[in-house]
């Protein structure tokens, strides 16, 4: 068998580990080790590293299959996996030294937090000094290492392009504060870095050209991350609807003689449901695609293609949250209690809404390159 396939069915079946785990995964806040750990050990947190670090460097197109099998069984689970994996790809960026550090150890997992403001990075004769809180930080739990965004600051100013500083777990504090609505599982606590020194081959710009010579890593990473969450809101979302079509056949409101399913309101609201996620898989389908095809092919991604897939994906995601609200709303007053997983799905695509991806504003951006401006914001 290939090493896809291999991947593929092996995936399958701790995704049924991890769907068992759902309701622990959610009390805990976090991936329980007993569950995590034999991911780690199958490498499905190397999918997308280089082939000469040890990784699997899988295409895009296989990723996200696998992607989309975790998050049928758990969102939480399947947003790790897209984001410790999709940062991987800055392993090509990172200096060779510092690669071979980090990603030697096959159990290695990075987790990259979000700057507030005041924190930044200092130059400093050995290297860089790093100071601040960095938020959102998924999956930390489970990784050994953390990567920190920052500018490094001049006598007068900031100045200059952002940098990932990559700084081992143990240099850090670690900050629960991860009480939330939605992808409790994610365990995206903060962290807090003081005057922590790291080497200039611990660090790089994610905007340097790559080292490796593989399609994958000419794809910058927010088209990778807006993809991969798209899915996982994808996948969250359908399971909420088969949830509610399940429950449409054999419940029965209160002071009716039918089942829900004999009503031809429910008739109408499952039918939009199932043609607009249909419709939204469709397209970011389509979309990542035709990423990948300009990737292999033609050794670069078009504005063109960058703007179909931040189009597909911001949609795809508003697109769940409009599915999640139509499964919860048939649902009625089952879908208020926790024992029932509709309330977990629809939190977990309303969080997804939340996220940088799933801004709006996205909108905008591809309005503005199809009125043939230029067009602002991140794609």
């Amino acid at each position: 068998m290939t090493t896809v396939g291999r991947l593929i069915d092996e995936a399958r079946y701790l995704a049924s580990v991890v769907a068992a785990s759902a309701d622990r995964i959610e009390r805990k806040r976090r991936i329980p080790g007993d569950v995590i750990q034999p991911i780690i050990d199958a490498g499905f947190f190397r999918l997308l590293l280089p082939r000469s670090l040890g990784g699997f460097e899988l295409t895009h197109p296989d990723f996200l299959q696998i992607v989309r099998i975790f998050a049928e069984s758990d969102a939480s689970m399947a947003w790790c996996i897209n984001q410790n994996n999709v940062f991987s790809t800055n392993a090509s960026r990172l200096p060779e030294e510092g690669a071979i550090k980090v990603w030697s150890n096959p159990e290695t997992v990075v987790a990259a937090g979000t700057p507030i403001p005041g924190s930044g990075a200092t130059a400093i004769p050995d290297g860089f000094r790093i100071t601040g809180r960095w938020d959102f930080c998924s999956g930390i739990a489970h990784s050994n290492w953390v990567s920190a965004r920052a500018v490094v600051a001049t006598e007068d100013a900031e100045s200059g392009r952002p940098r990932d500083f990559l700084m081992p777990k143990e240099a850090i504090e670690e900050i629960d504060q991860w009480y939330v609505g939605g992808l409790k599982g994610t365990g995206s606590f903060s962290f807090v870095a003081n005057d922590v020194v790291v080497d200039p081959q611990m660090s790089c710009c994610p905007t340097d050209p790559p080292r490796e010579n593989g399609p994958l890593y000419l794809i910058d990473t927010t088209p990778l991350f807006a993809s991969g969450f798209a899915n996982v809101a994808l996948a969250a979302s359908r399971a909420g609807l088969d949830f509610a079509i399940k429950l449409a056949n054999r419940k029965m409101q209160q002071g009716a003689n039918h089942v829900l399913s004999a009503d031809q309101a429910t008739h109408r609201s499952i039918g939009q449901a199932e043609a607009q996620w249909n419709a939204s898989r469709a397209f970011l389908d389509e979309a990542t695609q035709t990423m990948w095809y300009e990737a292999t092919e033609h050794r670069e991604l078009p504005i063109s293609t960058r703007i179909k897939v931040r189009l597909a994906s911001t949609h795809a995601i508003r697109t769940a949250a409009e599915i999640a609200n139509s499964a919860y709303a048939l649902c009625g007053s089952s879908a208020i209690f926790s024992a029932n997983p509709i309330q977990r799905h629809f939190q977990d695509v309303h969080a997804i809404t939340q996220q940088i991806q799933g801004r709006q504003t996205h909108y905008d951006t591809a309005g503005q390159f199809y009125l043939g401006m230029e067009p602002k914001g991140i794609f």
